[in-house]
């Protein structure tokens, strides 16, 4: 507490303009941002679940309507974009893991959406997990084999699940026993199935996948933080279908892929585009299955968009 009518404390829930938060002496209340904040909102620095903010009431009467009057530092923010030129929206704050959760089928895994998201982990410096659901499916122990394989050998740490069946529950339960973990997918994906398996009568809905589009529907429309039986708290947020970068620059999409970053040290030439130029060590890499090709791919993709975007800005004056 930092005076008697202000208080600290973690947004637990965003729906609209009304932003739970949970103070902490752990009462609850809805309140509402100050005009600066609402500016800063609009440019897309929101609040978001995670957050820690300062809130006060605007009377002494026991119903009085709360204010969030100031935002805390942020240890950790997920920020992307629906797409390349698009103003970006943060997602949550102060997060430990980055659940990445992708169907092995219905609707079939995308690599480079796949990647999408393992770089916006990457460049927001929250470790990543990958989650591999659907499992169960007609052909999605085939499928789980391949991409468990793929991205286990970049070193990301893969899960196999499935909601219907129940394996993998109890080690993604465990996973997200500690700190704050973010879900993110694209939707139709399961990510509220698997927190319903987790947390029986937690009762988040959900929805069939499209058969013509091959796509999930959003099911999840606002924001929030479960807290978990054993521990632990999920930022369940709305599902996109696909993500673009924010706040990554062309020199640093490289980074975030570790298994070219590390191969990129050996080329002959500084600098280098991984492309046709001699003495390039991610191209032999790649020739030698050392490197997947389809990551080779992504990277070019999203580093073609950090150039685009550098150029956009310098246009724009940003």
């Amino acid at each position: 507490m930092t005076g008697p009518e202000t208080w600290w404390g973690v947004v637990w829930e965003t729906t609209g303009g009304v932003y739970r938060v949970r103070r902490d002496d752990g009462r609850e209340v809805d309140a509402f941002l100050r005009g600066r904040l609402k500016r800063e909102a609009r440019a897309g620095d929101r609040v978001v679940v995670g957050d820690r903010v300062r809130v006060s009431p605007e009377s002494d009467a026991p119903d009085a309507s709360w204010t969030i009057e100031e935002v805390g530092p942020r240890r950790t923010r997920i920020v992307r974009r629906s797409g390349p030129g698009r103003k970006p929206k943060a997602v949550a704050a102060n997060v430990d893991r980055l659940a990445v959760v992708v169907s092995v089928t219905a609707p079939d895994p995308r690599l480079e959406v796949v990647d999408r998201f393992l770089v916006l982990a990457e460049g927001d410096d929250v470790p990543p997990v990958l989650v591999l659901n659907k499992v169960d499916l007609p052909g999605g122990d085939a499928v789980a084999g391949e991409l468990g394989r793929l991205y286990e050998d970049v070193g990301y740490p893969v899960l196999r699940t499935s909601a219907e069946t129940g394996e993998g529950i109890e080690a993604f339960g465990t996973l997200l026993a500690e700190g704050v973990s973010a879900l993110v997918g694209p939707s139709g994906v399961g990510k509220s199935s698997l927190l319903n398996a987790v947390q029986p009568g937690l009762s988040l809905r959900t929805a069939a996948v499209s058969k013509r589009l091959e796509r999930g529907r959003h099911t999840t429309v606002s924001s929030r933080l479960i807290p978990l039986p054993g521990g632990g708290l999920v930022a369940d947020t709305p599902g996109f279908a696909d993500v673009g970068l924010w706040g990554v620059g062309e020199d640093e999409v490289q980074r975030c892929f570790p298994e070219i970053a590390a191969a990129a040290e050996a080329c002959r030439f500084r600098g280098c585009r991984h492309g046709d130029e001699p003495g390039c060590a991610v191209t032999e890499a790649v020739a030698e299955g050392r490197i997947a090709a389809s990551r080779v791919a992504s990277f070019r993709v999203l580093r073609d968009e950090a150039r685009q975007d550098a150029r956009r800005g310098r246009r724009s004056g940003e």
